[in-house]
């Protein structure tokens, strides 16, 4: 009797294992998973570096890539790409990619050669695509480097005008703007990605933020421009606006123009609302919108440097370069101000992990 029993209980076990090992159990992937990240730019106070803020923000780590490698980044950080669970870390004036695992943040490699002050990148396939403004003295030597992510090698080089920045991949196409580097520009390049041919479209100038809208058209922020004389008195201003471009005829098909002396330098989209600053105000119209706002919906703190949505959350960044930066997150339903954290010094950019 006490076998039998002994026999059924072993039994049972058996299958309550057998059963809960079909489950699907998800592990996670690394400490760094569960929340967003913050790029800092650095400055000779220290070094760029790379925040982690937990979703729920109770956990605010700083230096995430010094203390998993123990090792800098350098000065300036300037973007961050991903691709499935990897990062790759743009510092500038370093040359420099560093790849890293987006949720351990560990180090995995690094691009190195043939990079003259990087940007941004964008990933297609195997392929990174990486913005490159060349010598500040020479406006002829701006290309795409053109990184097989196997092998982190720069495989070629695509030629475009003065001053690539932003840049993403859209149908087998790039699209970049062109801020100008450390003069200025008004163009956006569109690349065939199969056949590298460069198509240019004329918008206002100093062109950086871009993304698409739910309607298939890319949306352009351009900055406009201050003019000087040689004593560096202003003397004029280029106008800014928000540019919608057809991608099949690469017309622009509506341009919502700032007033003279307006310049903004921040847009996010976020379902169908585009959000953009004058100055510290942040403003909203629908993504059909046919004129700009006039009434602003938050104020932002300090230098205001870096901004995202999610959802009802309008998250800014105070940037402060010769110490810690700020990121400020407001409700944009009630405009109250729910958090305040201590991040990234020259904190610029935001990243949903």
């Amino acid at each position: 009797m006490k076998i039998t029993k002994l026999v059924s209980t072993l039994a049972l076990i058996t299958v309550l294992f057998a059963s809960c090992s079909s489950e699907s159990v998800v592990l996670p992937k690394g400490d760094y998973e569960t929340g967003f990240l913050i790029s800092g730019e650095g400055s000779s106070a220290g070094t760029g570096s790379v925040s982690f803020v937990s979703n729920d923000f109770d956990l605010v780590e700083n230096l995430i890539y010094k203390k998993v490698n123990l090792n800098e980044l350098g000065s300036f950080l300037q973007s961050i790409a991903f691709d499935d669970d990897k990062a790759f870390i743009v510092v500038d004036n370093q040359n420099t990619i560093t790849v890293v695992d987006r949720y351990t943040f560990e180090k995995r490699g690094e691009i190195t050669t043939n990079l003259f002050t990087p940007r941004y990148m964008a990933v297609s396939g195997n392929k990174g695509y990486v913005t490159n403004w060349g010598s500040a003295s020479d406006a002829t030597d701006d290309f795409i480097a053109v990184v097989n992510l196997d092998s982190n090698m720069v495989e070629r080089m695509i030629p475009v005008g003065n001053g690539p920045e932003r840049i993403i991949e859209n149908n087998g196409k790039l699209y970049v703007s062109h801020k100008g580097a450390s003069t200025t520009n008004n163009i956006v390049s569109v690349i065939d990605i199969a056949s590298e041919v460069v198509q240019e479209v004329i918008v206002k100038d100093n062109p950086d933020e871009l993304f698409f809208n739910n309607q298939g058209q890319l949306v352009v922020l351009s900055s406009g421009r201050t003019i000087y004389d040689a004593n560096w008195n202003v003397t004029g201003n280029t106008l800014g606006s928000i540019s919608m471009i057809d991608v099949a005829s690469l017309a622009v098909s509506n341009e919502l123009v700032f007033a003279s002396g307006e310049h903004p330098s921040l847009m996010v989209l976020e379902n169908d609302t585009i959000y953009y600053n004058i100055g510290n105000n942040v403003y909203a119209i629908n993504d059909t919108a046919t004129s700009l706002s006039n009434t602003s919906i938050i104020e932002a703190e300090g230098y205001f440097y870096g901004i995202e949505v999610q959802g009802d959350a309008l998250f800014t960044l105070n940037a402060n370069f010769s110490d810690v930066s700020v990121l400020n997150v407001y409700s944009i339903e009630t405009k109250a101000k729910t958090q305040s954290k201590e991040v990234a010094v020259g904190a610029s950019k935001i990243y949903f992990n």
